[in-house]
């Protein structure tokens, strides 16, 4: 059985931070507190996923995906 991609970690976490800072820049989401909830998301969520996807991509000797996810994590 094929393996699931697990590049789809990294892309999750980048676009839901992504996402979540737009809110806050277009004023979408209420502007309280919003602006530091989307950064420490993105410094926990979006980070982490990164990194950890790019530990997944070193699993499978995918050396651009190593570096791509673990030095943006």
């Amino acid at each position: 059985s094929p393996s699931p991609p697990r590049s789809a970690l990294g892309l999750f976490g980048f676009a839901l931070t992504t996402a979540l800072l737009q809110g806050a820049k277009t004023q979408l989401a209420e502007p309280k507190g919003t602006s530091q909830m989307a950064v420490s998301f993105g410094f926990f969520f979006g980070g982490l996923a990164q990194f950890c996807a790019g530990l997944l991509e070193y699993q499978r000797r995918n050396t651009f995906g190593t570096v791509a996810f673990c030095c943006y994590g």
